[in-house]
């Protein structure tokens, strides 16, 4: 039974009432739906902005990171007093008073094989703005399981991409899963991680707010959903490409989660020094070359007092300039750049070396509370 509109409601979603698409009767629809949004960051921000104003009266929002200064560059959902506060209870405050009308439901933990088909059970559509593929494949077959319908998306760079995965048409033809798309994850030390890399500011609102159209689609029975197609963007040039993505009815058999435990990154090395290790050896003055294979730019905004910088595609040109009878220890943001560089350099014959867990970040939030982060 559709759930009526007060006459605030009325006033307020007037301009999709007027829309003979969504009509009164569409709008109790979304007023009756229920979203739920997995990650609060990038890609979560612009699609609960818009799911919220859209009128979904119960939304779900599951992200136990917290907000970070670095993050403002493009969640603009959050402002500077939201630093330090977790995002999914900074987002629900803020979206409340935005609409009133909306149910916000907060999980400030991390979605494993324990609470996800509790979390998942109440709602209609799953949309995952989530940043890593142990997530991304948790999440997907959860959705086989439950037979809920899945909303994509992710971004790489300058280039976005969004699908809706898991869908069952009306003629009960289910459409491909995540996994008919990347059957398995990438191996280890293939992906970067995006805070490595970074990402242009505007991309996940634009891939965000896909999403959310899309989910405004299905619930609305409007259009044509992605399912069966996966879109992309490249930001650069604004080319857009819409490929076919081919059903594997093997990928619907799944009846248990399995092992989500891995990562695509640059694996960690059985040579690591931790940041506080690392401060006590420099208290000792112990001869070290602190390597730092970062940008300029980053160097520019903060590092430890006596490393040298040489960017990570430049090591290669220097091989001859390192020393390899002195302890080195290799620095980046978070340690994924510079385990690539110890590993190039073993290779190399450099044995004596190390790479710094946690990168430059760990330092300042460990060691040197004083230094910048970005």
């Amino acid at each position: 039974m559709a759930l009526p509109l007060s006459k605030e409601e009325l006033a307020r979603y007037s301009r999709h009432i007027s829309l003979s698409e969504i009509g009164l009767a569409g709008q109790e629809k979304l007023k009756q739906a229920s979203v739920l949004v997995i990650g609060a960051g990038g890609l979560g921000c612009p699609a609960l902005q818009y799911l919220a104003a859209a009128g979904v009266g119960r939304i779900g929002i599951i992200d136990f990171d917290k907000v970070d200064a670095s993050n403002l560059q493009r969640q603009i959902l959050y402002t500077t007093e939201d630093i330090g506060q977790y995002k999914a209870t900074a987002a629900a405050k803020r979206l409340s008073a935005n609409n009133p009308f909306v149910t916000f439901y907060t999980y400030t933990e991390q979605l494993t094989k324990e609470n996800v088909f509790t979390i998942f059970d109440t709602y209609d559509i799953i949309v995952d703005g989530s940043d890593n593929f142990s997530t991304r494949y948790l999440v997907n077959d959860a959705c086989v399981i439950l037979n809920k319908t899945l909303v994509f998306g992710s971004i790489f760079k300058f280039d976005g991409q969004v699908a809706v995965f898991n869908r069952t048409d009306a003629q009960g033809k289910k459409g491909p899963t995540y996994r008919c798309l990347y059957p398995e994850p990438p191996a280890e030390g293939e992906m970067p991680s995006c805070s490595e890399i970074g990402v242009l500011g505007v991309l996940p609102g634009i891939i965000g707010t896909l999403q959310a159209n899309e989910v405004l689609k299905l619930i609305l029975n409007i259009g044509n959903p992605l399912s069966g197609k996966l879109f992309t963007l490249d930001a650069l040039t604004m080319q857009t490409t819409l490929f076919e993505v081919e059903v594997n009815p093997e990928n619907h058999n799944i009846q248990s989660l399995g092992d989500y435990d891995f990562s695509c990154e640059t694996p960690a090395l059985e040579v690591v020094i931790t940041v506080r290790e690392l401060k006590t050896l420099l208290d000792q003055q112990t001869e070290l070359l602190l390597l730092d294979v970062r940008e300029q730019f980053e160097y520019d905004i903060c590092h430890i007092e006596g490393s040298l910088l040489l960017p990570m595609n430049t090591v290669s040109q220097h091989l001859n300039d390192l020393p390899q009878n002195k302890s080195i220890v290799v620095i980046c943001h978070h340690g994924i750049r510079s385990a690539s560089v110890v590993n190039y350099l073993k290779s190399n014959g450099f044995l004596n070396i190390s790479n710094l867990t946690g990168g430059i970040h760990a330092w300042a939030t460990e060691v040197d509370e004083e230094m910048e982060v970005y």
